[in-house]
């Protein structure tokens, strides 16, 4: 690759729990993380970080305030991420896992330390003042 890609990952907090995805293939298979992907061209990152959250988890929610942003350089690859908090839209209804997603679920904000997470993601979530540290 010679570029940059740009990405979105939503944060998702339903009556005190936190969503998450685990990854179905690529990097970090196995493990656990928010939704989001890449931004399609002339896409906005609103409706980027909405369609990433529908694909893999089967749940409609709306884009709020941007977070902060993740950069990822590994061989072959450069990912900036920028992370928005997203609101459910109604009633959640059963999480479907989809797209490149293996599983979806619902985490309470005091276990997500216990969770298998992507490399940095608690930090990031602790530095946001998302979870609590532990």
């Amino acid at each position: 690759m010679s570029h940059a890609e740009v990405c979105v990952a939503a944060i998702v907090v339903h009556e005190g729990s936190l969503l998450l995805i685990q990854r179905g293939r690529g990097d970090a298979v196995g493990q656990w993380s928010i939704p989001g992907g890449r931004v399609e061209f002339g896409e906005p990152l609103t409706a980027a970080v909405e369609r990433e959250v529908a694909e893999e988890t089967g749940l409609t929610v709306s884009c709020g305030r941007y977070v902060g942003h993740v950069e990822l350089l590994a061989p072959g690859h450069h990912y900036v991420i920028l992370d928005h908090e997203a609101t459910v839209v109604g009633e959640p209804g059963p999480l479907r896992a989809g797209d490149d997603a293996a599983a979806a679920r619902w985490v309470p904000l005091s276990e997500v330390h216990t969770v298998d997470l992507v490399d940095g993601m608690l930090d990031f979530l602790h530095e946001h003042g998302i979870v609590e540290p532990v």
